[in-house]
């Protein structure tokens, strides 16, 4: 009884302001506009077989490329990152996790205004690249070569590359820290063994640190994969009109367009997505423990 009641406050909060709307959502993709505030559910399918005209199924399939690119940066640059970490001496690694965690102290928006400020064209980027023409083309000068001539900006704002960018930014702590987790849980004695027996530092590292942390990586690439598909303000404030992601399209659909059964049935296909790929979580990580059990 005690259980009971303790369990039913968080248990009723969840049904009333996130099951409820989540279920009116998802009925409301089955309907049509009847008026300007009016939606009539007819149980149609004619929302989600228009998501998948050739206009919106690009959108969609270039949101997954867009994502799926940030998710691998973010590995690549995060798994040495999580490993320093793991290996930093107690002293530091406190402060190295803080400093992994201080962008979440940051709001988004303003996150991203910083980051306008260093990618437009009179921004940081551009002023140190320019920094390093002239300085180049100084020292060609005192050789006795020809100088390098004035230096265009760069356009690093408003397209697909600083979208890319800014989501690596945004989801980078995402992937670093279940990497984190993992390669903290590994017994480094193997690590040590690999080494003594005369293995280098990269073939111990694919041989014994990779797979030994494969469930934290999947875990990684899936937290930050399905946020980076579903990023709203970040294509909307760094990208340009051919940079907008599907959120953007149902962001469009809610406001402007007032076609909330559309808008709808794109965002459960991305909650499809979401399930689909937590789906392909358990199915790859199935039997983890008792293999690790065996050993």
């Amino acid at each position: 009884m005690a259980f009971l009641a303790t369990a039913l406050p968080p248990i009723v909060w969840v049904v009333v302001f996130f099951l409820a709307p989540l279920a009116i959502v998802w009925a409301y993709s089955f309907g049509q506009n009847a008026g300007l505030t009016e939606v009539d559910i007819s149980g149609t399918f004619a929302n989600y077989l228009r998501a998948l005209q050739p206009l919106y199924l690009g959108i969609f399939v270039k949101s997954i490329f867009v994502a799926g690119v940030t998710t691998l940066l973010c590995l690549i640059v995060g798994f040495p990152v999580a490993l320093a970490i793991v290996f930093a001496s107690e002293r530091w690694r406190p402060w190295m996790l803080l400093l992994v965690m201080l962008p979440f102290w940051t709001n988004l928006l303003i996150r991203t205004y910083a980051l306008i400020a260093v990618l437009r064209t009179e921004g940081y980027a551009n002023f140190t690249l320019e920094w390093f023409w002239n300085n180049a083309s100084w020292l060609m000068t005192l050789v006795g070569l020809q100088p390098l001539g004035d230096f265009t900006p760069l356009q690093l704002l408003y397209n697909n590359f600083a979208v890319v960018v800014g989501l690596v930014y945004v989801h980078l702590p995402f992937m670093v820290l279940p990497l984190y987790a993992a390669l903290d849980r590994l017994d480094k004695s193997l690590i040590e063994a690999s080494l003594d027996l005369g293995a280098g530092h990269l073939r111990t590292l694919w041989s014994i640190v990779v797979p030994l942390a494969l469930p934290g990586i999947i875990s990684g690439i899936i937290i930050t994969f399905v946020p980076a598909l579903g990023a709203y303000l970040t294509p909307d404030l760094l990208g340009g009109p051919d940079s907008q992601m599907i959120a953007n399209v149902i962001e469009r659909q809610f406001k402007k367009a007032n076609d909330w059964p559309f808008g709808a049935a794109l965002s459960f296909l991305l909650m499809y997505a979401t399930f689909a790929a937590i789906a392909l979580r358990a199915y790859f990580s199935r039997g983890k423990p008792a293999e690790g059990h065996g050993v």
